[in-house]
Parts: C-alpha cells; sequence; structure tokens
C-alpha cells in the first residue's frame, strides 16, 4: 500500500502524537505551526509535551516527518488534519474560534479536491455550519472523532480501536487519499453523518463518566461497610455485560479536561432543546464530593488531632504519564490546604508559583516526606509504586499515608506501622 502525503495543522499534544503515528505508518507527514521556535525544538527533536514512547517514536521515523511555520508547505499534501488542541473556559466551554481560524488558513493553501479533515473536538451542528465556506476554495471537508488518551496516547493513535468519520453524506465513499491513510492502520471504518461523528465523541465521554461515577459510589458503600472494592470489581469484569475492559477503578471524581467539557456541552444542548439532563448535574455533583475524599481522610486522621500538621503530597498531575493538570484532585487538595505547612513532589507536572504560592515543592518524592505528619499519594506515578517503604519510614514523623489510588503494597505499608488509607477498603472488623 502506497503512502499519502499528510499534513497535520497545529502540533499541539494531539497534532503532534498524531502525526508522529501517520509517519509510523510509512506515510509523509508534515506538521505544521505558526510558532517558528516549537517547529525548530521539534526539528531538533526536543518535545513540548511528556507522554511515553513518543520521543523513541519520533526518532524512528527520520526523513519521513518535518516541521514548518509555513502554512504553505502543506500544498504538497492530500489530507489535512486540524489537529490543535481546543481551549475551554471557567465553565469548560469549547472556545473554536482558533480552530475556525486555522481552517480558514488551511482551506487558502491546499489544492482543490485536497480532504480537510478536523481532528479537534467540536461541538454538534458546527462542521456542517463551517462546510460551505471552507470547501468554496476547493477543499472537501470531513471530522473525525479523536481518541487521545493522555499517558497512554501514542499506543492508541498508532492501534486505534476504529475511525469515526463524519461526512456531509456518509453514503458518498472517501475520497481515495482519505480511505488510504485510515486504511493503513488496519481497524474498522465507520463514516457517518457530521452531526452523528461530533455526538459520538461525547457519547464516548459519557459512558465513561457513567462508569466512573457508579464505581466511585460503590466503592465508598465499601468503605461504610467493610467491603473491599478490589474484590468485587474482577467478578464485574467477567459480566458480558459490563465487560473485561469496563472502567472500574476506584478514583477521585471526574479529572483532565475532556470528560468535564463535555458534561457542560450535553447540558448546555440540553437546555437549549428542552432535555432533561440532571443525570448529568448528579455525575457532577458526585464527582465534586468524590474529589474531596483525600481532603476528608486527612481532616478525620491527622489534622483533628495534630497541633500545626505538616504534610507531604506525591503528585500534581491528574493522572499517571502525563504532565496535564486539568482538573487535578490533586491541585484541589492544595489549595484546600492553604495555610498549612505542605511540600508536594511531582516528576513531570509543573505549576507557576504564583498558582499555589504557600505550597513548597521539592526536587524528590523522599524530600517531599521529610519531618512530614502524613504522605498523601494524589498521582499513581510508577515511580511511587516503587518507593522504598522504609526509606518513607524513616523520613516521615507520623505514621498515616492516605493513598487513593494504592499506589504502595498494602502489607508492605502495614509491616512498616503505617495507617494505611485507600479508597475502596473498607476497615470494619469480620468474624
Amino acid at each position: 500500500m502506497s503512502g499519502v502525503r499528510v499534513g497535520f495543522a497545529g502540533m499541539s499534544h494531539l497534532g503532534l502524537v498524531s502525526a508522529v503515528a501517520a509517519a509510523s505508518k510509512g506515510h509523509d507527514v508534515v506538521g505544521y505551526d505558526s510558532n517558528a521556535a516549537l517547529c525548530a525544538d521539534l526539528a531538533a527533536g526536543k518535545l513540548p509535551v511528556h507522554e511515553p514512547g513518543l520521543p523513541e517514536l519520533m526518532e524512528a521515523q527520520g526523513s519521513r516527518i518535518r516541521f514548518s511555520p509555513v502554512a504553505a508547505d502543506l500544498e504538497v499534501c492530500d489530507v489535512v488534519f486540524v489537529a490543535i488542541d481546543v481551549p475551554t473556559d471557567a465553565q469548560d466551554r469549547s472556545a473554536l474560534t482558533p480552530v475556525t481560524a486555522l481552517l480558514e488558513a488551511m482551506a487558502a493553501v491546499v489544492r482543490a479536491g485536497t480532504a480537510i479533515v478536523v481532528l479537534s473536538q467540536v461541538n454538534p451542528g458546527y462542521t456542517r455550519a463551517i462546510r460551505a465556506h471552507v470547501e468554496s476554495r476547493g477543499a472537501l471537508l470531513f471530522y473525525q472523532v479523536e481518541t487521545l488518551i493522555f499517558g497512554r496516547a501514542v499506543h492508541q493513535a498508532v492501534n486505534p480501536e476504529r475511525f469515526m468519520v463524519g461526512c456531509a453524506d456518509p453514503a458518498v465513499p472517501l475520497p481515495q487519499a482519505l480511505a488510504t491513510l485510515l486504511a493503513s492502520y488496519g481497524c474498522p471504518i465507520l463514516p457517518m453523518r457530521y452531526e452523528s461523528a461530533e455526538l459520538c465523541k461525547i457519547s464516548i465521554n459519557m459512558f465513561l463518566v457513567t462508569q466512573v461515577s457508579t464505581t466511585n459510589m460503590l466503592a465508598e458503600i465499601c468503605e461504610m461497610v467493610g467491603a473491599e472494592w478490589r474484590e468485587i470489581a474482577p467478578a464485574l469484569r467477567l459480566d458480558r455485560r459490563i465487560g473485561p475492559h469496563a472502567y472500574l477503578g476506584a478514583g477521585l471524581g471526574i479529572g483532565g479536561g475532556n470528560l468535564q467539557r463535555d458534561m457542560a456541552t450535553i447540558t448546555t444542548i440540553a437546555g437549549e432543546h428542552g432535555a432533561d439532563a440532571g443525570l448529568v448535574a448528579a455525575w457532577a455533583s458526585h464527582s465534586r464530593y468524590r474529589r474531596d475524599w483525600a481532603l476528608r481522610m486527612l481532616h478525620r486522621h491527622v489534622i483533628a488531632g495534630t497541633a500545626s500538621p505538616t504534610i507531604g503530597v506525591w503528585g500534581l498531575s491528574y493522572k499517571e504519564d502525563t504532565q496535564s493538570t486539568r482538573n487535578s484532585p490533586a491541585v484541589h487538595l492544595l489549595e484546600k490546604l492553604g495555610g498549612f505547612d505542605v511540600t508536594v513532589y511531582d516528576p513531570a507536572a509543573v505549576l507557576p508559583p504564583a498558582v499555589l504560592p504557600g505550597v513548597a515543592r521539592v526536587s524528590s518524592a523522599l524530600a517531599a516526606c521529610e519531618g512530614r505528619d502524613a504522605l498523601v499519594i494524589m498521582t499513581p506515578w510508577a515511580e511511587f509504586g516503587r518507593a522504598d517503604i522504609g526509606a518513607i519510614r524513616a523520613a516521615l514523623r507520623g505514621r498515616t499515608i492516605i493513598d487513593p489510588l494504592g499506589v504502595l503494597d498494602p502489607a508492605a505499608v502495614s509491616a512498616y506501622g503505617f495507617t494505611h488509607h485507600r479508597l475502596g477498603t473498607g476497615y470494619l472488623q469480620t468474624c
């Protein structure tokens, strides 16, 4: 199968990972971004994002991928993806003006018949509304559902489960270049109308929110009645109606940006059309409640009985293997602990000092434990799971570890005399 000349406009997290993945399939790729310094860094192998496997995959592509700050360099491409990250405001509403501006810029430089594919997530109705304007220049407009997963983006981009492609008319075959490109990934291709594809991404996220919320609710019940959620989850995975890949890990609410944004989008659409979105409001409310689990544990087991307590925190990012702190439970916890003596360590995430001015940042996990009355592990980085429990015991002043996601081995923690608090674990005595 011959390669396709592919362009990616916007070297965002999404655009960069997608571009490198396309090159890995044997296609010639041009990565465009108006930021010349960013393009120079990328050409030198300097990456702006933390993503496991990305440096190695990019290095392996050699001359198949090049980066340019000149939009006209995309003229040679048969397919051009618009792939910038979509910013959201304080209410988690998408700001689509940058997407529109980039689409217009691409329509002005590509050849007639080129497929322009919107890979950035947009609201239902957006692609059809802008279609005439973009196609007046001779391009063909499509929308493709992005499935970027921070921390697993490379594997997902190279080995997609399926492609969901929004079309003006899904009965019309895809352009040959786009069809050839997508076929090179060896997964199902699902053409559908624009609006279905736009809502498809949100639908996936809403089902994920359902699993997250239900799991967290039941995990808390485990804590109340002396059950163990980690014993229950394997039974659910063996139920065909739920399945082996269900999201059943107890957590601290809805982190990151995508799920929050899509809940806001569904709420807005429902309000505009008189539909009931009360279920989404319930999810959001439960997420806010669940986010404060570690704070409640701290108040109950440390702050309430300790004069001038000192606290060490491991983790800033909202999950492991990403530097993103968007809607991070860890950042929320640190904001709530304003006024307390807190030290924090994260191997990748960095916040401007003005964001958490009273929090001391340290350069190692063990340094965050020195002289502390309690350790709170908010992000399940693999590095934390390999920590020396004996060294923690020597560094901590207190004997409380709040480990919501069960990063540390319970038996080892108990052997060193710690009280170990985990999500979904009940402490009632059984006969």
